[in-house]
């Protein structure tokens, strides 16, 4: 009988899985290209992306480095302020 033996799919079920989700909001059951976070289909694919230093990847600089950095600042000021102002 043709396709009745049994199959070693142990590595395939526990290697690790996208971590993008499909349009119905459910996680993408596709497991990950190797070393990356994604499957091929949601960028892990070699070439997928803008290369480093692309600024016309660039939409509004919410999220680069400099901007973060900037935000964490002024954080921690707010913070002090706020314990500065209780302290009183």
């Amino acid at each position: 009988m043709a396709g009745h033996h049994p199959r070693n799919t142990a590595p395939m079920t526990s290697s690790p899985r996208c971590g993008a989700k499909t349009r119905q909001g459910t996680p993408c059951r596709a497991p990950a290209v190797a070393g990356k976070l994604r499957c091929r289909m949601h960028g892990g694919a070699a070439g997928s992306g803008a290369p480093k230093g692309n600024s016309n990847a660039l939409k509004h600089g919410l999220y680069t480095a400099d901007a973060k950095e900037m935000r964490r600042h002024i954080r921690e000021l707010s913070q002090k302020t706020k314990d500065i102002i209780d302290d009183i």
